[in-house]
């Protein structure tokens, strides 16, 4: 077990014997307590059984969910046929929830929705802080190399993320290209010659700096024309992005991780509040999709928010 989880596991453990006695202590002594006393009591065993199990769900069940979350984005700029990208981020390999097996699995699960491109977001790295030594650096660079066994017929590319770049980010982009899966950060690809396409992938916002036309500076002159598809970790990068890429697909939020009915999601990393903080986002005529990655960061909960693949399909509007 991950040593973030013991406390929350010995709390599920001990929590329900516990909530047991006392509604046992309370039948004991009903017929002796006041009314107002009596109702008061079974109402507050009440709540802290509904705080138990939703704990429960918390920290041990949504975390070890996979989902898929489809979505098809119609975009002005894009030419071609459509185009399937499985999006994945915030991997955080030796994470809690987020072991080597879970790790195959998820290859797993990605190969078998058979994608045309496999886009990953950043953050490989384990919940590490800046500077700080990682508990176990060998899971980390063999959940990367777990990641070489990912398959799409245009290919397999990574972004950098903070987690990433806190560490030791050189090491994670040799390990990537180790594994056989392309890091592009500040570097664009053209893609799929009989419906070309570029690919761009930017540097992190937080711990580097994103350089959206240095990166399609490389490109050949007849590459400069086609449909582009900007990806990245951090998505508080997006408002430097100009018009004309058909999309572009982060990471990093969460998703906020846990979202509070009625309130929405607290708790949001990124200097945009919620503006960027799930989902498809249309702005000035562009489009973002930010996906709230599979693993957890901070706490080991998630709340609302499970683990997710994003399956997106990119399409130009029917033709009238």
């Amino acid at each position: 077990m991950h040593p973030d989880l013991i406390l929350p596991f010995l709390g599920a453990l001990l929590g329900l014997p516990a909530l047991g006695a006392l509604a046992w202590l309370l039948l004991r002594r009903w017929a002796r307590l006041a009314p107002a006393l009596r109702w008061s009591a079974f109402a507050a065993i009440g709540l802290a059984e509904l705080a138990y199990w939703l704990g429960v769900y918390a920290f041990f069940i949504e975390p070890n969910r996979l989902d898929i979350r489809r979505e098809t984005i119609i975009s002005e700029t894009w030419r071609g046929r459509p185009l399937a990208i499985a999006a994945v981020g915030d991997i955080h390999i030796g994470s809690p929830h987020m072991n080597l097996a879970r790790v195959r699995r998820l290859v797993a699960r990605v190969n078998a929705l058979e994608p045309d491109l496999i886009l990953l977001l950043g953050d490989y790295v384990g919940d590490n802080s800046p500077g700080a030594p990682l508990r176990d650096e060998a899971t980390v660079l063999e959940g990367i190399e777990a990641l070489g066994a990912l398959r799409a017929p245009l290919g397999v590319f990574a972004a950098i993320g903070n987690h990433d770049n806190w560490w030791d980010g050189a090491r994670v982009r040799a390990a990537l290209k180790s594994a056989g899966v392309t890091p592009l950060v500040n570097a664009a690809r053209l893609l799929r010659p009989e419906h070309p396409f570029v690919i761009v992938g930017l540097d992190d916002h937080d711990t580097g700096k994103p350089d959206y036309a240095g990166a399609t500076a490389q490109l050949s002159a007849p590459a400069q024309g086609v449909s582009r598809i900007v990806f990245m970790h951090a998505p508080d990068a997006f408002p430097d992005v100009p018009s004309g890429p058909a999309l572009t697909v982060a990471a990093h939020t969460h998703c906020g991780q846990v979202s509070v009915p009625f309130l929405g999601r607290p708790v949001v990393p990124s200097a945009y509040g919620q503006r960027y903080a799930c989902g498809l986002v249309a702005e000035g005529g562009r489009q973002l999709f930010v996906t709230g990655g599979v693993a957890t960061s901070v706490l080991p909960v998630r709340f609302l928010n499970p683990p997710e693949i994003a399956l997106l399909t990119i399409a130009a509007p029917a033709a009238d």
